[in-house]
């Protein structure tokens, strides 16, 4: 079993959000890619902001730090001014 699973990831990212609103995720999907997009910067060299680093792996780092709320996962669409 891998952990965090993707309820526990989307019920972190998705903390905080009032009943009736929009989630900010809603798929497993939008999770892989959020956590891909982070692993990609970190492979070009963004410095790592997991305080537990169970692996090595950048993709495991991006994991880490979604379930830490470290990275902010901002919905597809939103504008800076609205995340």
């Amino acid at each position: 079993m891998i952990h965090p699973s993707y309820v526990e990831l989307m019920s972190v990212v998705n903390n905080g959000v009032e009943i009736g609103e929009e989630p900010v995720v809603n798929s497993r999907y939008a999770i892989v890619i959020a956590t891909a997009k982070r692993a990609r910067q970190l492979i070009s060299g963004a410095e790592p902001l997991a305080e537990k680093k169970t692996c090595p792996k950048p993709l495991s780092i991006a994991v880490e730090e979604v379930f830490e709320s470290k990275v902010k996962i901002i919905p597809e669409g939103a504008t800076s001014e609205n995340a």
